[in-house]
């Protein structure tokens, strides 16, 4: 399996009630695949795993696999601070045919290169399935460091990392250093910068609401080589950006986005608080904006 194009990290909707919301559910997978999007991700950060319960993830996953039917490769997160909770989860995707694993560094714990390491063997062992890894430094404390990267070499499966530390020091390593990992690009405001060098997917949340907006920059930089254009397409995508990395109400942007596009998406699970009507207001101008911009940029008439 090769990691290219647009992939998603799916956000879970719920009922007001905060049961889950197979309906909408379903309509988003429907949304994602009909806008052309190469790749889902279940059970991510964005997708609110950290408030469920282990039932409710498992259920999870097989109701995607059942409304994705193969149309798209499905990868499955596997956060969890006990390496056994993850190789739970990342069995249970494996049973239930995901096609490949998102591996973070357990949060909280705070791990040295080399434990890192040994949670995400442990998991490939049981799971044998390609792995995307996943660094994020801003929530998990660590980056995934030279050790941690050299000893996973020992497995195949490690094909693909989702950096999201926003070290541009980081990005070059890894695209220097380790050019058999696939370059995943997860800081999304330096999207340019990850397709400069090489990076061949994204995993960005605000596809979820703008699939069109992701793909544009993607077919442009990756596929066409245009990074004049691509300049001028990221220009117009980083007001969105701002406002959704400020004041730490990601997930309720990008659930706000959806409704949006006329797709419920509910409101977050506690401790989150949905966006108050100033914060809807401002994300609606600044996603109208964008999509005149890019459109424009794209020569589009509408």
């Amino acid at each position: 399996m090769q990691f290219e194009g647009i992939y998603t990290p799916v956000v879970t909707p719920y009922d007001e009630d905060f049961s889950l919301n197979h309906d909408a559910q379903s309509a988003i997978i429907e949304h994602l695949i009909n806008a052309g999007v190469h790749g889902l991700v279940i059970a991510g950060t964005t997708g609110e795993y950290y408030a469920q319960s282990t039932d409710e993830r498992i259920e999870l996953m097989g109701i995607a696999k059942e409304m994705i039917a193969g149309r798209l490769p499905m990868v499955v997160g596997t956060g969890a601070i006990r390496t056994e909770d993850s190789i739970t989860y990342a069995c249970a995707a494996k049973n239930i045919g995901a096609d490949a694993l998102l591996i973070a560094t357990p949060p909280y714990a705070y791990p040295t290169g080399r434990e890192i390491a040994l949670h995400a063997l442990a998991i490939d062992r049981e799971a044998n399935l390609p792995v995307m890894l996943y660094n994020y430094p801003g929530r998990m404390c660590v980056n995934m460091d030279e050790e941690t990267l050299n000893r996973l070499g020992r497995s195949s499966n490690f094909i693909a990392i989702k950096e999201s530390s926003g070290d541009p020091n980081r990005l070059h390593m890894l695209a220097r250093d380790y050019p058999h990992i696939g370059l995943s690009c997860g800081m999304d405001d330096q999207a340019l910068e990850f397709f400069a060098w090489g990076a061949r997917s994204w995993v960005c949340a605000g596809s979820n609401f703008a699939p069109e907006a992701h793909k544009a920059l993607y077919q442009t930089c990756v596929l066409d080589g245009d990074f004049t254009k691509g300049r001028a397409i990221m220009s117009a995508m980083l007001p969105l950006m701002r406002v959704l990395e400020q004041g730490g109400k990601f997930v309720q942007c990008i659930k706000y986005g959806l409704t949006l596009r006329g797709i419920n998406a509910g409101p977050p699970r506690k401790p989150l608080q949905p966006l108050n009507k100033d914060e809807k207001r401002e994300l609606a101008e600044v996603i109208r904006t964008m999509d005149k911009a890019i459109n424009y940029i794209m020569g589009h008439k509408t």
